[in-house]
């Protein structure tokens, strides 16, 4: 690959990503800059240390913990309500990525062991921290304007989980909108990266469609529980008192 102009094309794409949020009032500038970088070293970090893994498959696990590990810190961050929402995101994030891993290693479904196996479940935590995350936001946003009703409902003796109970669902629903899609435009709209990969790594066409629509499914299993856990777990901390408002 031409570093040159590759170089040219990461930094013009970042330049337009910038000039639409200034357009758009979206004070996320800075924050995309900085995820922008951060792709950079840590995919090329993650490169090599994948790479030894691939080499020492117990070293694997190791890296998968890490994942979860940031994966958890990032979701938390995103929701806004203080780290003492970490372990809340965590054992979201940790269930959402389980229910759908364990199936997949204990029937021993993805040929290659640790060189198909930390992908899939890199991707699968993924999902489901970026479920975590929406339906934490939603959830969190929903509160804040609609504080008025849950303050009446906790004067009629609701408890703080009840009282904001009604929003649950949407917040759930609209984090896994972009998981629906996804699946639902495979193959015809998109071509999900693991098909790509596979067919470019050789693997007949047929072969690879079995494993995206696995990756797809296990997915929004994984972001089903996620989501739902997130949203269980916010509750009962969101109806004891009303979050200060983000802006974007």
């Amino acid at each position: 690959m031409d570093l040159v102009r590759y170089a040219l094309v990461l930094a013009l794409l970042t330049v337009v990503t910038l000039v639409v949020m200034t357009w758009a009032g979206v004070r996320l500038r800075t924050d995309a800059v900085v995820a922008t970088v951060r792709a950079l070293v840590q995919l090329g970090l993650i490169s090599l240390v994948i790479a030894w893994a691939f080499r020492h498959p117990a070293a694997a696990a190791a890296l998968l913990v890490v994942m979860l590990a940031a994966a958890a810190f990032t979701s938390t961050r995103r929701i806004g309500l203080g780290y003492a929402t970490y372990p809340i995101a965590l054992v979201a994030i940790l269930c959402g990525a389980t229910v759908t891993v364990t199936p997949v290693m204990a029937l021993d479904i993805l040929p290659g062991g640790a060189e198909m196996v930390v992908p899939f479940a890199a991707q699968v935590i993924g999902g489901a921290m970026v479920a975590a995350s929406l339906s934490g936001q939603r959830l969190r946003d929903d509160v804040t304007d609609r504080w008025g009703e849950i303050e009446a409902g906790l004067a009629i003796g609701l408890t703080p989980r009840q009282s904001v109970s009604e929003f649950g669902p949407r917040a759930v629903a609209r984090a896994l909108t972009p998981g629906l899609d996804q699946t639902r435009a495979a193959g015809l709209v998109t071509l999900p990266g693991a098909y790509v990969g596979l067919l470019l790594g050789g693997a007949s066409p047929y072969e690879a469609a079995l494993v995206q629509t696995l990756v797809l499914v296990g997915l929004l299993a994984a972001q089903s529980v996620s989501a739902t856990l997130a949203v269980v777990g916010l509750s009962g901390r969101l109806g004891e008192r009303r979050p200060e408002p983000v802006t974007a």
